[in-house]
């Protein structure tokens, strides 16, 4: 489909909150292009942790149910320590009374990718190009304009960025990312290695406090994926060395045979959050405007939650339902957060699982032991864990 108006919106990036944003515009029956760099959909392991709140907004696109289905299933969540074992569970069932989709899904971000395009492409409005990599943004008074590597450029009424982490139209915008990059690295290891028959009382979700190591041991459906930190100035043929990788693995759980590893990934990890999530007809979203440590989960869910935010907001007005104004209140409705719910969240995850600090040891496993025992601070506590906090559920 070759969409000629000017009467739309562009999205740059066919990630979880572009294609969101996307399949609101497709709903509305607005006309919309989405720019994606990428030949396809990449289909390899991200973020894989759906929240509660997350999986009732997508049940509008008839999308939730095929990723239940997918996916595994994971009402609780533990803390434990590498020596001692378990030191609390936290069971999102506790929150039925709020939310229809009392837990977390576990299930690769491309399976939601490839259903909102197929929802997308079903209402016949919104083009998606891959392969039309972006490299410069224009705008004027009445119209925003994307030229891409070809040469080519297209109009639309507004543009979305929601490109990543290195966000091309952040850089043509020409705002800041605020915030700070961590001094390790974050080394995923995918095994089939069946944990849970190895250790005792296991759930699918698990962060295990030690200061010399840390680690998280999350399932997914084919995997379970086991996070460490590392050293940024290690060399990668030294990290990825398959020996140091069994190192790793052998300490979590000793065993006699050798590790199945069968995906490796190494990245960097960043706190940043763009200064500005708006300038003139442009917005960011998702990664693009904000980034975390993966600790607690809540990176792709932000970016879909940007997406519900914002383009509800460009439906209304490009159908006329609501004035250009309303667009003014997506800065100040996501962008606070970001900034003060999720970077502090995972900020204190991550401090609490590798400090070596003996006075903080004691604080946390005492907090976890409070909030266990307290069913009030208990609700509290897995009504912040689960983001349904941040969108304003508090009972």
């Amino acid at each position: 489909m070759k969409l000629k108006s000017t009467e739309q919106v562009l999205i740059v990036g066919a990630g979880p909150a572009g294609l969101t944003a996307a399949a609101l515009l497709a709903e509305a029956g607005v006309f919309a292009t989405v720019l994606e760099a990428e030949p396809e959909l990449p289909t390899n392991l991200r973020a894989s942790t759906f929240h509660p709140p997350t999986l009732e907004m997508l049940d509008r696109f008839g999308v939730t149910d095929l990723l239940v289905s997918q996916g595994l299933v994971a009402p609780t969540f533990q803390f434990r320590d590498r020596s001692v074992g378990k030191l609390a569970e936290f069971d999102l069932t506790e929150l039925a009374d709020v939310c229809t989709r009392p837990f977390r899904l576990q299930c690769e971000q491309y399976k939601l990718n490839l259903a909102l395009v197929d929802y997308i492409n079903s209402k016949g409005t919104v083009d998606i190009r891959f392969g039309a990599k972006v490299t410069g943004i224009q705008q004027s008074s009445n119209s925003v304009s994307a030229t891409l590597s070809s040469g080519e450029r297209l109009d639309g009424q507004y543009l979305l960025g929601s490109d990543g982490a290195k966000s091309v139209v952040r850089h043509a915008l020409g705002i800041p990312f605020e915030g700070f990059t961590w001094p390790e690295a974050f080394l995923v290891v995918s095994t089939t290695f069946p944990f849970e028959e190895k250790m005792d009382d296991l759930c699918w979700v698990n962060y295990f406090a030690d200061p010399e190591e840390w680690f998280f041991l999350l399932r997914a459906p084919d995997f379970w994926r086991v996070m460490f930190p590392v050293d940024a100035n290690t060399t990668e043929s030294e990290i990825f060395d398959p020996s140091t990788i069994q190192l790793r693995l052998q300490r979590v759980f000793k065993t006699a045979a050798e590790y199945e590893v069968a995906h490796t990934t190494l990245y960097r990890v960043h706190q940043r959050v763009a200064k500005q999530y708006s300038k003139g007809r442009v917005f960011l979203a998702g990664d693009a405007a904000h980034i975390n440590n993966p600790l607690g989960g809540m990176g792709m869910n932000g970016g879909i939650h940007d997406a519900f935010n914002l383009g509800s907001k460009l439906a209304a007005v490009m159908t006329g339902s609501a004035k250009p104004s309303v667009l003014d209140t997506y800065e100040p409705e996501r962008r606070p957060i970001a900034l003060e719910y999720v970077n502090e969240i995972t900020i204190r995850n991550k401090r609490n699982l590798e400090t070596n600090d003996l006075a903080e040891q004691k604080a946390f496993r005492a907090m976890l032991k409070e909030i266990t025992m307290n069913p009030a601070k208990r609700r509290i506590y897995l009504l912040r864990a689960s983001m349904l906090a941040s969108l304003g559920v508090h009972q």
